[in-house]
């Protein structure tokens, strides 16, 4: 499998890092073909894969569309739309999915992180879209996901204006779930993880197909998807709660 997407697997959490580092991991029709190749591998491990990290290599996240190399593409490909599909097979993961953002995350590469269930900013992240900038507009679901994360008037903000955000100013505005020193985010990374994969992978699971399959509906229809397409219990719920029962103590 190709280099430019590297995967490390430890305790349950499987780390897919974009390694074009000489091009601040800009994204090309390549990039995106090792990165479905790897999720389509994940998406048949969720009994082994608890949680996905997406990072980039040397300190940075993404630099966005290799234009040349994306436009190429887009001229000779069958599959013109194969980008936006791979960012939607992200969005649809059926693990819970965590973009770690350092340095640079522009345009594409934001819509990359919009797909990943949380954000998990360092503090040297800078997120901007400048599709207006150069005349372009989004079709990899930016404009769907953006104003979902961070709301209406806000996304417009982002959009209008080409604007970069700090990762303070990304946790502010919802667009980062957290933000951290650079030096601390792995240790803090760890840390959410082991939050993560103490739980139940199936109920994350169920709990992300109900997000996904409920989202804009209005709540008494997703009410009703809730109740009639309800899973069940987890495999290990009668032992968890078993568990939880033996550590209260006695009155």
């Amino acid at each position: 499998m190709s280099d430019l997407v590297k995967r490390e697997d430890k305790d349950g959490v499987a780390t897919l890092t974009l390694n074009r580092p000489d091009k601040m991991n800009a994204l090309s029709n390549k990039v995106f073909e090792a990165l479905d190749q790897h999720l389509r591998m994940l998406a048949r491990q969720s009994n082994k894969v608890g949680l996905v990290i997406l990072r980039g290599a040397a300190g940075n996240f993404s630099a966005g569309y290799d234009v040349p190399e994306i436009l190429q593409s887009v001229r000779a490909r069958a599959k013109p739309h194969f980008e936006g599909e791979v960012i939607e097979y992200l969005a649809n993961m059926p693990m819970p999915v965590i973009a770690a953002v350092q340095g640079h995350c522009s345009t594409g590469a934001l819509e990359l992180a919009l797909a990943c269930d949380l954000i998990v900013a360092g503090e040297s992240a800078r997120f901007s879209e400048a599709y207006s900038r150069w005349g372009l507009t989004p079709i990899w679901g930016l404009s769907l996901r953006l104003p979902r994360r961070v709301g209406s008037a806000r996304a417009r903000e982002i959009m209008f204006t080409g604007r970069t955000y700090s990762g303070r100013q990304a946790e502010h505005i919802n667009l980062a779930n957290y933000c951290f020193p650079d030096d601390k985010l792995d240790a803090e990374l760890a840390l959410l993880a082991a939050d993560i994969l103490a739980n139940s992978w199936y109920s994350n699971q169920v709990c992300k197909r109900v997000l996904i399959e409920t989202d804009a509906l209005p709540l008494k229809e997703a009410h009703g998807l809730e109740i009639f397409k309800n899973e069940g219990l987890a495999p290990d719920a009668e032992a968890r709660l078993a568990a939880f029962i033996a550590r209260k103590p006695s009155r």
